[in-house]
């Protein structure tokens, strides 16, 4: 017999009983259950969140295996959305968990979005458009958006809120073609570019072929960035790094960085990255 309070009675001491029961009510919506995205829901779900709209289109592939929690033998050609469902219910059976398996868009973000007390962008990177359309929702909604970007062996952290910078303001997205877009993504998401310095094979990280590798342990760190961030968002308590500010930890290289730049992408240092990383995507 599931029972809640017994579930979660382990958090007691981090959260009080009555915040415990805040979460239980709490809902989070979540694009993409990939990567980052499957280890946010099970983090959320064992946090005691209750409440979850989640979305996904993509099935499991074995070149899945290395950092997706839901991927394995058993898993191969399912829909990851039916499988992190079936995980945050078998975590929490009176979840409440509403399913998007379209994806997200412009057809559809109002509906993913209704009622969502935080969002968490889990979205692959190179996905930019829905990306850009869930941002600018959560903005016009006041609504609070995290990221948490595996880079590395290491996680870079933003937070959009209504009292921050926007999304967009941060970025600076118009007018650029798609792959300065995603240069741009990655300056901003990562000032530092910590991850560079231990790249053993170049050739793997190909903006045109819109791929990169990947790590298992960036994943799980993103995962407890993001539900730590969760955690002070929807119970209002502690210190939320917030754009145009951000972090980034890199466990590889033993540093951590709260990362400011004021003006977002108009910042010199900012305009510098770009220009730089530039010619460095140039040449891969």
């Amino acid at each position: 017999m599931y029972d809640y309070q017994l579930a979660t009675s382990r958090n007691i001491g981090w959260v009080t009983e009555s915040e415990q029961q805040l979460l239980k009510n709490k809902r989070v919506a979540i694009a993409g259950l990939g990567g980052v995205g499957g280890a946010h829901a099970i983090m959320l779900a064992r946090l005691g969140v209750g409440r979850f709209h989640l979305s996904d289109f993509d099935e499991y592939e074995i070149h899945n295996f290395n950092r997706q929690i839901g991927a394995n033998m058993q898993t191969i050609g399912r829909p990851k959305l039916d499988v992190i469902r079936e995980q945050v219910l078998s975590i929490n059976p009176e979840a409440e968990i509403r399913v998007f398996p379209e994806g997200i868009g412009a057809e559809n973000v109002e509906q993913f979005l209704d009622g969502v007390d935080l969002y968490v962008d889990s979205l692959d990177f190179f996905v930019m458009e829905a990306r850009k359309t869930v941002f600018r929702a959560c903005h016009q909604r006041q609504l609070p958006a995290i990221t948490a970007a595996p880079l590395g062996m290491g996680c870079a952290f933003l937070a959009f809120t209504p009292d921050s910078m926007s999304f967009d303001d941060y970025f600076g997205f118009e007018g650029l073609s798609e792959r300065d877009q995603l240069i741009r993504f990655l300056v901003g998401l990562a000032p530092t570019v910590w991850q560079r310095h231990y790249l053993v094979d170049k050739s793997t990280a190909d903006f045109d072929s819109q791929k990169g590798p990947s790590t298992p342990m960036a994943v799980d760190l993103c995962a407890g960035i993001a539900g730590t961030n969760a955690l002070k968002l929807l119970l209002g308590r502690g210190t939320v790094v917030k754009a145009p500010k951000g972090m980034h930890v890199d466990a590889y290289l033993n540093r951590s960085k709260v990362t400011w730049r004021p003006g977002g992408y108009r910042n010199p240092l900012q305009q510098v990255a770009f220009a730089v990383a530039r010619k460095v995507v140039g040449k891969s």
